[in-house]
């Protein structure tokens, strides 16, 4: 809630919030609607949403001038209010099933992406129905016919193994029952988790899986949910079946990426195209107009087989990051609580600190993986590979310790390929082989150097 002195001057004025408001300040006019305020900010500040989209603060001192808006909402505001105050039927956004194109589901899971804003209360609410999506991005319509499931609604940062088994299951199930893809709307923070997560439990995929998300909200000028979501329904309905993430391939709105679900990553907390192929070409560039650019030759193709889901999850695995001082006392705490598993990011080609240190990890890892502990590591520098064999130390970690060299996987991945590992077997030898088994192409035999630090032009 405003303040009483800026409530006041509110009322004084004839405005209050979801209406129309004139700012005048230091010369400068601002106009749009005057939205709620926020739990956390500045109650003697105005919120306002202005035509363009973006929202802006105004603090509202003595030299600040505000009144009633004469001028009316532009148009795309008032529809928007219209479609959220029910003023417009449904039935004139009804769906329009067009057997010219093809089926594909959409799952919406949560996210910015997979939300509108109401511009009366400033609130922003989850999409229900094909209807609200095609509102949002009417060009779909003329790429897909969409048919919306909705198991949940989370934050990315709120979900985890059992809602990514309950996406899998349901995403299984859309495929074996006619779909030709499926597309997951769905937060971005931990969007790579839940792709990694598909790629192991998605067995014998036939089509595409394609999770996408947005970094900007719909309601902002330079949202990305609309042109990814175009994308997105391009790669659904195409030949490549694989599970991966579609997002912005540049700054630019001109072409976004498909990237395989095991080897994309965010790479940066809000630029558009933050989700980046690691050590690998991206499966696909992919234009708004349908146009799909095969970047990577490793791909499986469209078929008629029946996908099988396994999601057998062994939860009780810990990452854990080794930097300089850092204790491996660590590991006995996660071991006392039942923990099953290790992945450690370690620097350079494999690196922890030996016996020559004062807390020596080669030791506490050697007496648990004895114990049938698997310790598998992975590149702190997210590109390049693990090399057990360059240095003296690295071969007391591997080859001495028992430690497992995790290739060029991601952290993440690593992570959570160790999960469902220990979800078929904790016997040493066969976890220690399934982790060096690529499954989901996890794991690349050659890192070209167009590939590395984010090159793959």
């Amino acid at each position: 809630m405003y303040s009483n002195a800026v409530r006041k001057r509110l009322r004084s004025a004839g405005v209050s919030v979801g209406k129309r408001i004139l700012v005048e300040k230091e010369g400068k006019k601002f106009e749009g609607l005057l939205m709620p305020k926020t739990d956390f900010s500045d109650p003697d500040s105005l919120a306002i949403k202005l035509d363009n989209g973006y929202n802006i603060g105004i603090k509202l001192g003595k030299d600040v001038k505000i009144r009633k808006s004469r001028h009316r909402e532009p148009k795309s505001i008032l529809e928007e209010e219209k479609l959220e105050t029910g003023k417009i039927s449904r039935k004139l956004l009804k769906v329009k099933w067009d057997k010219s194109k093809p089926p594909v589901t959409l799952m919406s899971v949560g996210g910015t992406i997979s939300s509108r804003v109401d511009y009366r209360t400033g609130g922003v609410y989850a999409l229900e129905s094909p209807e609200e999506i095609l509102h949002n991005v009417p060009e779909l319509s003329g790429i897909v016919n969409l048919k919306m499931e909705k198991p949940f609604n989370k934050m990315s940062e709120d979900m985890g193994p059992d809602d990514w088994a309950r996406i899998a299951r349901l995403a299984a199930k859309e495929l074996n029952s006619g779909s030709h893809g499926v597309i997951i709307t769905h937060g971005t923070d931990f969007l790579h988790y839940t792709a990694m997560a598909l790629s192991f439990f998605l067995q014998n995929l036939s089509k595409p899986v394609v999770l996408v998300g947005s970094q900007r909200s719909s309601d902002r000028g330079s949202s990305d949910a609309g042109m990814n979501l175009i994308c997105a329904s391009h790669v659904a309905k195409s030949d490549i079946a694989e599970v991966g993430i579609c997002m912005h391939g540049s700054l630019n709105d001109d072409y976004c990426l498909f990237s395989r679900g095991t080897k994309v990553r965010k790479m940066h907390t809000s630029r558009r195209d933050a989700f980046r192929p690691i050590n690998e070409p991206p499966l696909a560039r992919v234009w708004p107009d349908g146009r799909i650019e095969v970047k990577n030759s490793n791909i499986r193709n469209r078929t008629n087989d029946r996908v099988k889901v396994d999601s057998k999850f062994e939860p009780k695995v810990a990452m854990l990051k080794v930097y300089p001082g850092a204790d491996p006392k660590i590991i006995d705490y996660y071991i006392s609580k039942n923990y099953k598993g290790f992945v450690l990011e370690v620097p350079g080609l494999g690196h922890v600190p030996t016996t020559v240190s004062k807390k020596p990890w080669t030791t506490v890892i050697k007496k648990h993986a004895k114990d049938g502990i698997p310790f598998v590591c992975t590149p702190q520098t997210i590109y390049g590979r693990i090399n057990p064999y360059v240095y003296t130390n690295l071969r007391l970690l591997y080859l001495d310790a028992g430690a497992i060299p995790g290739e060029d996987m991601l952290p993440e991945t690593a992570y959570v390929k160790l999960c469902w590992v220990l979800g078929h077997t904790k016997k040493p030898e066969e976890v220690r082989k399934m982790m060096l088994t690529n499954y989901a192409g996890e794991i690349t035999k050659r890192t070209e150097i167009e590939n590395s630090l984010g090159g793959f032009e």
